[in-house]
Parts: structure tokens; sequence; C-alpha cells
């Protein structure tokens, strides 16, 4: 990037603007409030310690970064409204709103950021995406303990402007900033409040184009428009309810009778009669499907078990038989749409496949399969400890998971027990190691390889699988610092293939997302990312 960058960065292959056709509703909503539903009730609001998509969505009504999505799905200036980047592109200096403010009315400040950027980093925070302040000169030094928090690359020139200097040069530095683990945050009152202040509407103060009203735990999460909000003119919908909801019947229900307007996780047996009567619409995620298998954990601690499991998976039933959603068997981990050396072809056509999806390969897979795990010490099946698979329960994931339970017994004699809990509590479970093997997804968070990859370091908060291998870790640590572009990106490669290789995961599909929505609500705003904004929705 330049030294005077535009203030607008297109990033149009990440949004589809949606507008609703179709069949009517006798729609529940007036005076443009929208009632949406995407997910169950979250682990946490606290932009610092949230890792799921749904409680980046909320903390996004309340929160806004230095940037942000806009209306026409671009990123652009957000609470900083300029930047300039040095020509060696190490410092970056944010000039932000002199009209930015909080919901109480006072000024949002470069101190603002300074703090929440730190109290991200600090290993006694434990934030999973610590890693993002990585890109901060020490950053990674200092969650590793090896440096001072006061020694982050971060300074306030005045109060409303913010020195950031880089570790290394990053040209999607915009795209990071606006990431819901980078907006600011109040020291007064989150220092006040330690752990509760994300719980309570009257200390959960933002600077975002809503204020959080209400949250009835296990029912709704209610936003009203931020009448201190910098841009609150352009904001049209005066309020956002989202309703917390697991079971898929009575989110179809929920969507069919009036009570939401928008909705995701419905069952997949009736995508096609949405799609007939013109609610339904395929929208393109940048995220992959995957098993975990705890790589620290017998029995897979083994590669060669690891290895066996994921051979005998028949993806291509998974997402023409149980998902019906438009998915794609997984070749690899990354998914199509990152950029290679060139955009075309991508990192996914250039990198081919690592796992072969042909169904004529799947009895040769499953022969190999049935071999390793005899290596192992396991021949068909014989002396594995229980297996257990943990999973969260609704959202379509557990068809998966049965379909799955089904293919190891069929094609390896294992007996695997599936064990469902809600998303909040499963978060937890998966993140503890609890279960042998668990259901996860991920999306990428910006338009880099390095979004997927960095995950499956050692000490990444991420890392589920708790695989560990120094041959990885070096890979992505060297690919944070190498400014040759096309050296970086075969890094990345060579950790795909490395990863794939040790079967750390076992990758299953790339997403798509399958959302209902009302034919009179028009203007919403959805990304790849999986970020829905609904600031500047209307009905028709």
């Amino acid at each position: 990037m330049k030294k005077n960058l535009a203030l607008i960065i297109v990033l149009a292959t990440l949004v589809t603007v949606l507008v609703g056709c179709g069949n009517t509703q006798n729609l529940s909503s007036t005076n443009n409030v929208i009632r949406a539903t995407i997910a169950s009730e979250p682990k946490t609001l606290d932009p610092s310690l949230n890792n799921a998509a749904d409680g980046g969505n909320y903390i996004l009504c309340a929160f806004e970064g230095l940037t942000r999505i806009g209306k026409d799905g671009n990123i652009g200036a957000g609470t900083a409204e300029k930047w300039d980047i040095s020509s060696d592109g190490f410092v970056w200096t944010f000039h932000i709103h002199k009209d930015a403010k909080w919901f109480d009315g006072k000024d949002v400040t470069a101190n603002d950021f300074i703090y929440s950027w730190k109290r991200t980093v600090n290993p006694e925070t434990a934030a999973d995406y610590a890693y993002y302040v990585y890109f901060i000169k020490n950053g990674e030094k200092i969650n590793a303990g090896e440096a001072d928090i006061d020694t982050l690359g971060v300074k306030a020139l005045d109060a409303k402007t913010l020195e950031v200097t880089l570790e290394n040069p990053c040209p999607f530095f915009t795209e990071i900033v606006a990431f819901p683990a980078l907006v600011p945050l109040r020291e007064d009152i989150v220092s006040a409040n330690k752990n509760k202040w994300a719980l309570d509407p009257a200390t959960y103060v933002g600077n975002g184009p809503y204020k959080l009203t209400s949250w009835e735990h296990d029912s709704k999460i209610t936003f009203e428009k931020n009448e201190n909000y910098w841009d609150k003119n352009s904001i049209v919908a005066p309020k956002i309810e989202w309703y917390l909801m697991n079971d898929q019947n009575a989110i179809l229900s929920a969507f069919k009778n009036g009570q939401v307007v928008y909705a995701k996780n419905i069952p997949t047996d009736e995508l096609a009669a949405e799609k007939e009567a013109g609610n339904l619409k395929i929208l393109p995620l940048l995220g992959t499907y995957y098993l975990d298998f705890v790589n620290n954990k017998p029995p897979f601690d083994n590669a060669k078990v690891r290895k066996a499991f994921s051979l005998t998976i028949d993806r291509n039933y998974i997402v023409e038989k149980v998902k019906k959603g438009g998915e794609t068997p997984a070749s690899g981990f990354i998914p199509y749409g990152i950029a290679d050396v060139k955009q075309d072809p991508d990192f996914r056509t250039t990198a081919g496949d690592y796992i072969s999806t042909k169904a004529e390969d799947l009895d040769k897979n499953i022969a190999e399969a049935k071999k390793l795990l005899a290596e192992a010490g396991y021949p068909d099946g014989n002396g594995l400890p229980k297996i257990t698979f943990g999973v969260n329960s609704g959202a379509g994931h557990e068809p998966v998971a049965e379909a799955l339970q089904q293919m190891w017994k069929e094609n390896l004699g294992v007996e695997v027990e599936i064990l469902a809990q809600e998303w909040n509590v499963f978060q937890q479970s998966r993140k503890d190691g609890v279960y042998n093997i668990n259901r996860n997804g991920w999306l990428g968070d910006y338009m880099d390889p390095s979004t997927f990859m960095d995950i499956f370091t050692t000490e990444n908060g991420q890392n589920n699988a708790k695989y560990s291998n120094p041959m990885y870790d070096e890979l992505i640590s060297a690919a944070r610092k190498e400014t040759n572009h096309e050296k970086r990106i075969q890094m990345f490669h060579d950790a795909e293939k490395l990863l794939i290789d040790d079967a750390a995961i076992a990758p299953l599909y790339f997403y798509t997302e399958p959302v209902v929505i009302s034919p009179k609500l028009q203007g919403v705003v959805n990304t790849k990312l999986g970020f829905v904004l609904f600031n500047w929705a209307s009905f028709k």
C-alpha cells in the first residue's frame, strides 16, 4: 500500500447485499425493527474473549474498530476517519473522528484502543485472538511473556491520533483493525467490573452504531440505535432483536410465522421447499468445516489412527445427502477464494488436492485406513479405547456426526459415542480437550492464507486439536517475517501440506451459508467472512 491510503479498500468479492424476494409473510415487525436468529446463547460478548462468529456479529453492533464494514460491504473508515502509512509500511497513523463517542457521550480516544489491544495480548487475559496483536511490534513477545506490555508498538500522539508500529509490513492491516477483537474498550468500566462488565447493559458501553439494551439469556439480545454514534444519520434500523435459538424446526417455524425475518440453521430437509418459495439464499462463505482429532490424547496422539479415521470419510455423501446446501467436499484446509501469488489461480487450486474426494478412490482409501489402524496396533478396531465425539447440539451438526459414526463403524469396526452440548458449553469442552474428536469450523477473518494457518501453531488459543509440530510452527513464524510474496505463499503451501500429512485435523467440506430471508426485507449486508449487518436494512 502507498503512503497516502485511500479510505476505502474494495472487498467486493466478500459481500452479498441481500434483497429478499419470493412469497409474502405476515411480519411481526414495525418501524423497521429487525428480528433475526443466527445462533443460540453466545459464550461471551467480551471482544477480547469472544472466539465465535455469532459473538462477533453481536459485538459489531455495539462496538466499532478503526475501520468497519460499510453499507456497500467494503472495508473503509470506521472510528478512524483517515490514516497514513510510512513509506516502508511499518508505521500506520490513524486519525480518529472528532465526533467519535461512547454511548455515554465521552470521547473515544487513542488510549481506548491502546488499552483494548494490550488487554487482548496480555497473557493473563488468555484471549484466543491474542495473535491478532502479533502484527504489532512486540505483540508476540508480550503474549509469550518475553517482553513488557508497555513495549507494544502503539502510541497516542494526542487524544485523537494513534500511531501503530508493525512487526512487519502488513498490506491487509485495515482488515485486521476492523475485527471484533481489536475494537476499543473503556478501561474505567472494564477494570471496575472485571468479568461482569460484558453481561450487564449498564456496563456494556460501546462506541458502535447500537447499544445493548437487554440480554434475556437463552432467549433474546436487543440492541437499539446509539444516538451518540458518529455516523448515526446513516443508520436505518432503529432496533435489532437477535433471537437465541437452537432447535432447527423451531427456527423455521419462527421464520414462517413472522417472528423473525432472517434466519440461519433451518433443517436441511426444508431447503428445497424454501428455495421453491423464494425465501432461501445460498450465500458464499470463506470457511471450512472440519474435525479436530485431539492430538495429545490417546488414541489420536498416533498419526496413523488420525489418518485412518480421516481416510474412511465419504465427504461426497456428507455434502450431497446430509448437508444439501451446495457445500464442496474439502480436499485441503484452505478453501477456494484466497489469493495465491496471483488471484487466479487461487491458493486452493494451486495447491491441488491433499485429500482425494473422488468417489472412485473411496474403496482404496478405506483399505489404506484399515492397514494404518492395524499398524497402529488396533486391527479391525480391536483394542481401541472408548472414542468420544463432541458436537454442539442443533444447527445440523448431529446428522453429520451420525453419518460419520456410521462410516467409522462400517469401515473400521469402531464404535464412536456422540456427545452433544449446548453451543456456549461445547465451546469450552472443545477447548479443554474433553472429547477425542470435536466438531469444528473456521471462517476466514481476512483474505490471506495466514487466517487459516495461524490457528494450528502450538500456542494458538484456537488450536483445539492440540496439534504441535516444531516444523509447522517455524514455517508460520517465518511466513510472518517474509517480505517476498512468492516465498511467503510457498511457506503457507508447505504448512498446509504438513498439517494434512500429519492428519492433525480432518477437513470435511468448504462452507456455504443457507439463510432464509423475508421478501419484504432489503439492504442486509452479508460477508464471506460470516458477518451479517442490519444497520442499513429496511422493509419494502
